[in-house]
């Protein structure tokens, strides 16, 4: 039976949207059916480029476009208002991660998509590698018993060339935050799939050697679990050229799993290419030590015959639409990506209040941005 084509609009016509237009375009059942920006010859520029219509009103355009998935990539503060559009006029929503910069606007998103009956996703196309799959299986299969200490540590660069690429970079109003906000997000969103859910963050995040920005380059957390595990987390843009980014998760019976998402210069949408494949570089189950060879050989291979920077975004948007086929939940839902925000956010008010913060998280309702900003 042939499957269903699908019409899918990209809201906000930036850099990571031509990344969405590309696996779109790789895809059998999906049509780059229409697009919409906040501004206006950006849009017509990028219709152009992917001969689609392009419409000035969303709740239009998903009606005359007959849009059945709506991709959200505008800056992180500006996703809730094209998101909640798109979901009253009937399409189903994916976000750009993360999910908002503020959980007032991430649950103003999932409610009104729950609200109108259309699943939510967040983009988090890491989970699709190989190698972070293989971390997931061995802990569900209990090779490492429970889970019970979770790391990352990434550390990347940015230099000011990357901030000055566009006016929203690096300021609270338009981008909602540094590190945590915008490079972060993949690594926390993978040590929450992990780790499972949160029971209290202390953290403290800093600005070490970016003054041409607002926002913050470098944070760190301890972090308690539910489950009794605890983790660290060290994220920064502070380190010339860029070094990794891992995910490690060591378990109650002393073997322990983790990947390298990333190597050396980090990747930017539009403006560098992924440098180093994702690879497991830690593998102690017994039994199972003599397969890292193996599947770093495996996976190294699959790099260098793809498009790293298409090819997963391929991988979630299929899945979003086996979603919509099947009515299941996609891999990383709109509760997923609250997660993330939660714990960024965590994160923020930690340093603020100089004390951790318990779980779970509401909005507040205060003109420090959650504590990004000093009153």
């Amino acid at each position: 039976m042939k499957k269903k084509e699908f019409n899918i609009a990209i809201l906000g016509c930036g850099k990571v949207a031509h990344l969405h237009a590309n696996a779109i375009q790789n895809l059998p059942n999906a049509k780059l059916a229409a697009v919409w920006s906040r501004t206006k010859k950006t849009a017509e520029e990028f219709a152009r480029q992917y001969e689609t219509k392009i419409f000035e009103h969303i709740s239009d355009m998903i009606k005359m476009a007959e849009i059945d998935l709506a991709i959200v990539c505008t800056p992180h503060p500006f996703h809730r208002e094209p998101a909640i559009e798109a979901a009253h006029a009937g399409a189903h929503v994916l976000v750009e991660k993360p999910l908002a910069s503020t959980l007032e606007d991430s649950d103003a998103i999932i409610e009104a998509c729950k609200n109108s009956g259309v699943k939510l996703g967040v983009i988090s196309q890491r989970r699709w590698y190989a190698p972070v799959m293989r971390v997931k299986k061995a802990i569900e299969a209990g090779k490492i018993g429970k889970p019970v200490f979770g790391t990352i540590n990434m550390l990347g660069w940015r230099d000011k060339n990357y901030y000055d690429a566009d006016a929203w970079r690096g300021t609270w109003k338009m981008e909602g935050g540094g590190v945590l906000v915008n490079q972060a997000p993949h690594q926390l969103d993978l040590l929450l799939w992990y780790m499972g859910e949160i029971d209290e963050v202390y953290g403290l995040w800093k600005n070490l050697n970016h003054p041409y920005i607002e926002v913050e380059d470098t944070a760190v957390a301890i972090v308690k679990f539910k489950n009794g595990g605890i983790g660290n987390i060290i994220v920064s843009n502070s380190q010339k050229p860029g070094i990794y980014g891992k995910v490690q998760i060591h378990g109650e019976n002393g073997a322990s799993v983790g990947v390298q998402t990333d190597g050396g210069a980090m990747f930017v949408a539009g403006m560098s290419n992924v440098l180093e494949p994702p690879v497991n570089d830690l593998w102690t189950v017994p039994g199972e030590e003599k397969l890292l060879a193996k599947w770093v050989k495996k996976d190294s291979e699959l790099f260098d015959s793809i498009d790293p920077t298409v090819f997963y975004m391929e991988r979630q948007i299929e899945d979003f639409l086996e979603a919509l086929e099947t009515n299941r939940e996609p891999l990383v839902s709109g509760e997923d990506g609250r997660r993330t925000v939660e714990l960024f956010t965590a994160i923020y008010r930690s340093t603020r209040d100089n004390k951790p913060v318990k779980f779970p998280l509401e909005p507040e309702h205060r003109n420090d941005m959650d504590g990004r900003l000093e009153l």
